[in-house]
């Protein structure tokens, strides 16, 4: 079970240099199986830092929220699909039409099926975000609703799952089924800090509650020992999958 929770566990470099990127991945890269390539960083380095990674036999969740008109977002999956990235994803809260287009360009990419298209995931709302977050931009219904209305739309939409707190994974489940990928931030093992995080579960909890990948940034980064940091949320993973 190590081997399958390693390819589980998602590193996010939140750094903003090409170097710094490459030494985490140089550490990390045999206890971790993705590395998440966000706004920061992709801005800083472009493209060039996905190849960087996948050059040292790693994969990549580009992590770019796509959020824009449905031909803008299609073009964009396109692009993110030619950088052979294992996963990205779009915000659901751009709307039906905006991830159709993004799910048929992916579509049309690996029409061949030759090669593995990557994993298009839709944002739900975020894990800062609280009931005052969504009411100051005049959404009304609660967290835990809208997440479950997003997740189901994107399903919808086509795509093959959602990025979401462990806090609202049963309830994505309960309405997408379980070949719907679910990919958690928000973890938080008991050594760490939670940060500006709200809605948090250790990785054991959220695996547990049916998460399919974790993202781990700070609790990992900021550790003492960051390889060993990596190892021990590992291990309480694949301890979680031996249960299930």
């Amino acid at each position: 079970m190590l081997s399958e929770a390693r390819k589980r566990l998602i590193f996010a470099l939140d750094v903003d240099s090409s170097a710094a990127a490459e030494e985490w991945v140089r550490r990390l890269r045999g206890n971790v199986g993705v590395f998440k390539i966000g706004k920061q960083l992709f801005t800083r380095c472009g493209p060039d830092v996905v190849r960087m990674v996948q050059d040292h036999g790693s994969e990549v969740f580009l992590d770019l929220k796509f959020h824009d008109i449905p031909n803008t977002v299609a073009r964009a999956a396109i692009e993110a699909c030619r950088l052979g990235v294992r996963m990205f994803n779009v915000h659901a809260l751009g709307g039906r039409a905006m991830m159709t287009e993004a799910a048929r360009a992916v579509r049309e990419c690996f029409a061949a099926g030759k090669e593995r298209a990557p994993l298009l995931l839709g944002v739900t709302i975020l894990t800062s975000s609280s009931e005052q977050t969504l009411r100051e931009v005049g959404i009304e219904q609660p967290v835990e609703e809208m997440v479950v209305r997003l997740a189901a739309l994107a399903k919808d939409a086509g795509l093959g799952g959602v990025v979401a707190s462990p806090r609202e994974v049963g309830l994505i489940r309960r309405a997408c089924g379980s070949g719907f990928s679910i990919v958690t931030p928000g973890v938080r093992p008991s050594f760490a800090e939670t940060n500006d995080q709200r809605r948090i579960m250790t990785p054991g909890e959220a695996i547990a509650a049916g998460s399919d990948f974790l993202v781990v940034g700070r609790p990992i980064a900021a550790a003492d020992d960051p390889v060993g940091a990596a190892q021990r949320i590992v291990e309480e993973m694949a301890a979680a999958l031996e249960r299930t």
